[in-house]
């Protein structure tokens, strides 16, 4: 029982040995694996800022419905009951003309002298509904059956600029996934044949163990954690600069990027997902490309 567990051990320490004792070839290896990993840290890094962008933008599309002005109250309430009935309606927020003044004189000193004579007779705005849609890719349908609504002027979304976010956005989206996915294959063959030149030039190596009447498990496993050790040696420096380099980027342009809504994703707990899963793939690789070098290159 206690057989396994030593030979497992051991296998560590021999791995730990075998990399400070050739460490010419485990810098090569690290390097790779460094290097490859901090582009796909960075691409990981944009994909998912660029998803959360698309996600922000998206919720924050309002459909403004504007009510005909011979609409009273009651009508109104009316009005509000159908828009509730009808799918696809996250939120709605009714204004009134009175409160639109208001809104637009407190964001303006020219707007707040050109409309604080007018009186609620000479107001030229028109109450209005703001609603917030579940799903953006129906939002022409909705409005288009909230047009059909009595009491309904006229109904507003951005029609043109909407269909280019959304055009824009699905090419932005499956490009960045398309992206990350080549850059992780790309890693994954750079980081598995570094590998396997390095164990290759360990053949002699090998032979002498199997000489020696080593089992093929026992000589597999020093080099498989070996593998392991490498990818996670090589992950530190790409985890650092998540961790650090998106803080300091965060920090810097205070979590937006030109607009309010073009929002940096909180750096935690992101930060540490993505640390993790670089983490993982680093020694996911280094085991796979030490176990295929040893199972297929040395014939073991």
């Amino acid at each position: 029982m206690m057989k396994p567990f030593r030979m497992f051990f051991r296998s560590i320490r021999d791995a730990f040995r075998s990399v400070f004792r050739n460490f010419s070839l485990s810098l090569a290896s690290i390097s790779c694996i460094t290097i490859t990993l901090i582009i796909v840290a960075i691409a990981l890094l944009v994909s998912l800022n660029v998803n959360n962008f698309s996600k922000l933008i998206k919720e924050d599309v309002t459909i403004v419905v504007y009510v005909d002005r011979e609409v009273n109250e009651d009508e109104v309430g009316v009005i509000r009951a159908k828009l509730n009935e009808m799918d696809n309606i996250a939120s709605i927020e009714y204004k009134s003309k009175a409160q639109l003044k208001e809104e637009m004189q407190a964001s303006s000193t020219m707007l707040e002298a050109a409309m604080k004579e007018w009186s609620e007779e000479e107001n030229p705005l028109k109450d209005t509904f703001q609603i917030k849609v579940e799903d953006i890719e129906q939002i022409k349908d909705t409005a288009s059956t909230i047009e059909k609504i009595d009491g309904i002027n006229y109904v507003d979304y951005g029609e043109t600029m909407i269909n280019r976010f959304l055009s824009a956005f699905k090419v932005l989206e499956k490009g960045t996934v398309i992206a990350v996915i080549l850059l992780i294959l790309v890693t994954i063959f750079l980081i598995v044949n570094t590998i396997k030149l390095t164990i290759f030039s360990r053949k002699r190596e090998i032979s002498i163990m199997r000489l020696v009447g080593a089992s093929n498990l026992s000589i597999k496993m020093p080099f498989v954690i070996e593998g392991m050790v490498l990818g996670m040696i090589g992950a530190i420096i790409p985890v650092l600069i998540v961790i650090y380099g998106y803080y300091a980027l965060y920090n810097h342009f205070d979590g937006q990027l030109f607009s309010p809504l073009i929002q940096l994703i909180t750096p935690e707990p992101f930060i540490y997902g993505i640390s993790l899963v670089i983490l993982g793939i680093g020694m996911l690789v280094g085991i796979i490309g030490s176990y295929q070098a040893v199972r297929r290159y040395l014939k073991v």
